[in-house]
């Protein structure tokens, strides 16, 4: 069996994340954390990615989720723990899941023998997910494996992303980049994903972005436009380079071939779920 190449293993990724990511902006989501008694925003999406840790403190999410500013998550997941439990909030996110993926997807695509090829593939992914060192991909793989192909192919994706972004956490460890900096140095990289929606999100002041691009520039990262220079591109290429090698062991399990198979049916139906809205792009870039 050949290992797939890390470029591989990417397009990988690159293919099921917007399966995985789309319950986050669904209109489902805000709806069934507000039965819970969850505002919308960041305190749903604190409650609903962090919820597989059970009740855990503020400084462990702050620390695990990297580029929230702290006093964000101080002042929104303690009051969502004293209005909801993470037992119901996991139960809600299946509900989300569920009512995202058959909105964007259809009874068709979520019945296929592609979507049930495709969930059995990333489940195999998923089962090769290291723990040591991965709190967040380790607290999902804990959870129940969910019944419908869809929800399968959700679950796992879910497993993989969380792998991945503890890996990229410790590549930025690596870097010597903070929350913030990882961000301002990211948005300047020419993503979709743009200052104005990341602060809104994440809970950081204009103040604060100005004061992480004069620290990146004091490192010659970035210039006096906010753009990276030839040092802070290279950098950004070796972030990304150390967390597609972090983030190997999934795929070399399948196999270079299962890996293309499974990017090509994944990749099939995030083509979907875009077309169908499913991620917000136009939102992402205001500002």
């Amino acid at each position: 069996m050949t290992t797939p190449t890390l470029l591989a293993t990417r397009r990988c990724y690159n293919a099921f994340h917007p399966v995985h990511a789309a319950y986050y902006f669904a209109p489902e989501h805000d709806e069934q954390y507000a039965g819970l008694g969850l505002e919308p925003g960041p305190m749903a999406y604190l409650a609903g990615r962090s919820a597989p840790l059970g009740a855990v403190s503020a400084g462990a999410v702050t620390a695990l989720f990297y580029s929230f500013r702290p006093s964000l998550v101080g002042a929104k997941l303690p009051v969502a723990w004293q209005r909801t439990s993470p037992a119901a909030v996991l139960e809600a996110r299946l509900r989300i899941a569920d009512a995202c993926l058959r909105r964007l997807l259809g009874p068709e695509a979520l019945a296929s023998r592609e979507m049930a090829e495709a969930a059995t593939l990333a489940l195999a992914a998923a089962e090769a997910c290291g723990r040591p060192g991965r709190p967040l991909a380790a607290a999902n793989a804990d959870l129940p494996v969910p019944g419908p192909a869809h929800l399968k192919l959700w679950h796992a994706a879910t497993v993989l992303r969380e792998h991945r972004g503890d890996g990229h956490l410790i590549a930025l460890g690596q870097a010597g980049l903070d929350g913030i900096e990882a961000l301002v140095s990211h948005t300047a990289t020419g993503t979709a994903w743009k200052p104005h929606f990341l602060r809104a999100t994440r809970g950081w002041t204009v103040q604060d972005w100005a004061a992480a691009q004069g620290r990146l520039r004091e490192r010659g990262l970035l210039d006096e436009d906010g753009e990276l220079t030839a040092v802070g591109m290279e950098l950004r290429r070796e972030l990304e380079a150390e967390t597609d090698r972090l983030g190997l062991a999934p795929y070399a399990h399948l196999g270079a071939d299962a890996t293309k198979r499974l990017t090509d049916l994944a990749g099939g139906f995030t083509r979907t779920v875009l077309a169908g809205g499913g991620l917000p792009l136009h939102d992402m870039g205001k500002g």
